[in-house]
């Protein structure tokens, strides 16, 4: 009989990580556990598809293609899906990086006029093709680190014209880099300094001329907002995210960061696509969520960044039925662009196992941005989003930092990474 032709075979994976069974819904307890590894597997890929997966021996009895990576002795697994970052802003703030080591809070650094307030005035000088040459730069590096799907905020203009002008670089980035970009409208990242004391004025105008045109230009799939004392309360973020859902885009939000306000259960409540942080989030509002099948996004990076000495409590949101996530949340006060070392501070500070990170950066990541159907497993049908870990097997992750495991990127079936190097289209 003769052999089907696909593009790409990839041959003699120590552990091919499937994560199957996770499309339909997030990974919950102990289903976190279990991997779907074949050892010894292989992928078969028809443009850009995965078409086949199961063991080397029975691939290749029924394929054939002229591309064939062999990967002997290596992890074979999905790309890392990460589902918060703040990716397009200008400027950088390793000065308040030195007050934090002196005992400065972040709510303090803020109300000095930093922070997020800092990087807005940077940001809105900055032309977007200054911001797209920096972004693309910050995008190789997440390529290199095996990141294949990122979601990115706005938040770094609050101004409708600097909004939009974030966003329309996301999606200039999405257009022409490797990296699949999901756009995320965070007009209520924090009120800006020509608002202070008027913060009821500021929700006013994100939700009747920001969201409308933002919506209306199609430049974002989800409305964000900072539900925290001193910034945006319960019910300013409730009618923020009203007003987005009614323009369509979905709700996600910043919950319970710094204080428990109530954000898990206005997560519930406006069955947000997800809630992020959730450091001292309730029981109650987690059991809603759990209820409602919000994905928490955990984000260790942010309490080791901000050097909180807490950090959400993995166990009991797993426990509690929740769908975890894990993000890098990647921004100017969590300047880290690598997924494996939120996957070191998950499994040494929350006690996460490696292999319930590695479900929380994959499949459950896609979830928690509405891209489970094409990514986030190795299965038939799915976007060929893969990588290659220098490791025998994935408990490496977690295990071993310091170090980028990835050795190879391959992105919708064409190698983008290979030994480390991004590979430039010619």
């Amino acid at each position: 009989m003769a052999k089907e032709k696909v593009n790409l075979l990839i041959e003699n994976a120590s552990e091919l990580v499937t994560l199957r069974g996770g499309t339909q819904r997030p990974l919950l307890g102990e289903r976190m556990r279990d991997l779907g590894i074949i050892k010894g597997g292989s992928i078969a890929v028809r443009k850009g598809r995965i078409v086949s997966v199961g063991k080397t021996r029975e691939i290749k009895r029924k394929f054939e293609s002229e591309e064939t990576i062999d990967v002997n002795g290596k992890v074979v697994m999905p790309g890392f899906v990460d589902p918060h970052t703040h990716l397009v802003f200008s400027g950088s703030r390793e000065d308040e990086f030195e007050m934090r080591i002196h005992g400065s809070t972040y709510m303090e650094i803020l109300e000095r006029g930093g922070g997020i307030l800092r990087t807005v005035n940077e940001t809105r000088k900055a032309s977007k093709e200054a911001l797209f040459e920096s972004c693309r730069k910050t995008l190789d590096i997440m390529l290199r680190h095996g990141t294949t799907t990122v979601e990115a905020k706005s938040g770094y203009g609050l101004t409708t014209k600097d909004e939009i002008k974030c966003l329309e670089v996301m999606k200039l980035l999405d257009q022409e880099h490797p990296i699949a970009i999901v756009p995320t409208f965070l007009g209520a990242h924090t009120i800006p300094l020509e608002y202070k004391g008027k913060a009821d004025e500021y929700v006013d105008l994100v939700i009747n001329e920001m969201i409308p045109a933002v919506a209306g230009s199609r430049l974002a799939e989800f409305c964000d907002v900072f539900c925290e004392k001193g910034v945006f309360s319960v019910e300013q973020s409730r009618r923020i995210l009203l007003s987005g859902r009614k323009h369509g885009l979905l709700p996600k939000l910043h919950a319970d960061e710094m204080t428990r306000l109530g954000g898990a259960e206005l997560a519930a409540e406006m069955r947000a696509v997800s809630a992020d942080h959730l450091i001292f989030a309730s029981d109650n509002g987690l059991r809603a969520m759990a209820k409602q099948g919000t994905v928490a996004v955990l984000l260790p990076g942010a309490s080791f960044s901000l050097m909180m000495n807490h950090y959400a409590d993995a166990g009991k949101i797993i426990q509690l039925g929740v769908p975890v996530a894990l993000g890098t949340d990647y921004n100017p006060n969590c300047w880290v662009e690598n997924p494996q070392i939120v996957i070191v501070l998950a499994c040494r500070e929350m006690r996460m196992t490696s292999a319930e990170a590695i479900v929380a950066t994959t499949i459950n990541a896609a979830h928690a941005i509405s891209r489970a159907q094409n990514v986030g497993t190795l299965e038939p049908g799915k976007k060929a989003d893969i990588i290659v870990l220098d490791a025998s097997n994935h408990k490496f992750l977690g295990y071993r930092f310091g170090v980028n495991l990835v050795d190879k990127v391959i992105k919708e079936g064409r190698l983008v990474v290979d030994e480390g190097t991004v590979i430039k289209e010619q």
